[in-house]
């Protein structure tokens, strides 16, 4: 039995790398001949159907009172809010530089909650890495002002999904909820899922009308596994395994993401890109396990 929920944590951990890994090119090729909202908004509501439909056969049906709708609101934030700049701005930058950028993800959250949850106060290292993952920002800026405007707000887009996305952590973790993930999942695609429809409708985008099967697939791919697969997986090695563990997933998905956008979609990357992943990695150890690692080797001293 044991060798078993091994082997399910073993799995479940591969699934989050690989479609963390995977998202940032399945972004951009949902927007292929569609258009970004367009993608966006069907893959929610996929996402959406797919959770509701979950959690009514495990659980018989969605808690609905007040403070479960204050976490799916809060949820809702980081879908919305952080969805919407990043597929925005998927269209001028390579879904490699996607993925570097987003792992700065625990170094702004990591600061948010300890300004306002007042959490693991920011040490000499946590100060050392989130410096080292700003370093890496301005690296990765200032190769792509040769690109042009768009390349920078492309990053730009990217950071303030970084920042939303992290404000709804930490508004989630201070609402502290007793809800199940999956319920937190559909909940927060469920109060999204308006706001993506009221969007789609005031910018007046015409449905194409045809689609080519490799956005269509993409946008199954992330409706599936993206917006709810890949989600409870994370929630369920969290709850498994040390914080230090899964947190390697951060150092490790910005690596493949690279890789995978060099072969499958022919993207380049520059010496300039590389030290600024460089940067933004170091600085996410230091920030994890700097203590840590400086404490282990004075011991062997």
């Amino acid at each position: 039995m044991e060798r078993k929920k091994l082997l399910v944590i073993l799995l479940a951990y591969v699934l989050v790398v690989l479609i963390w890994s995977t998202t940032p090119l399945a972004i951009k090729w949902s927007s292929e001949g569609v258009g970004f909202l367009l993608g966006l908004t069907a893959r929610m509501y996929i996402g959406a159907l797919l959770s509701l439909v979950l959690v009514i056969i495990i659980y018989k049906k969605l808690r609905v009172d007040a403070r479960a709708v204050h976490v799916y609101f809060a949820s809702g934030l980081a879908i919305y809010g952080g969805m919407m700049p990043v597929y925005w701005g998927a269209q001028y930058i390579d879904s490699g530089l996607i993925s570097v950028v987003f792992s700065l993800t625990p170094i702004v959250t990591a600061f948010l909650a300890a300004r306002f949850l007042y959490e693991q106060s920011l040490t000499i290292f946590k100060m050392i890495g989130s410096v080292l993952g700003v370093l890496g920002l301005v690296v990765i800026f200032s190769d792509q002002i040769s690109f042009g405007e768009q390349a920078i707000l492309g990053i730009s887009a990217v950071v303030l999904s970084v920042v939303l996305h992290s404000i709804s952590s930490v508004w989630i973790k201070y609402l502290k909820p007793d809800l199940p993930v999956l319920m937190i999942t559909a909940g927060g695609l469920l109060c999204s899922l308006p706001l993506f429809l009221l969007t789609y409708y005031l910018l007046d985008v015409q449905i194409p009308e045809a689609v080519s099967l490799r956005p269509l697939l993409a946008i199954v791919y992330l409706g599936i596994m993206g917006s709810v697969v890949g989600f409870m997986s994370y929630y369920f090695i969290l709850v498994q395994l040390p914080a230090s563990t899964v947190a390697l997933i951060t150092l490790i998905t910005p690596v493949l993401a690279l890789l995978i956008g060099v072969l499958f979609n022919n993207e380049l990357v520059s010496y300039s890109i590389i030290l600024g992943a460089v940067c933004v990695l170091t600085g996410l150890l230091i920030h994890q396990w700097g203590a840590g690692i400086v404490k282990k080797l004075c011991a062997l001293r």
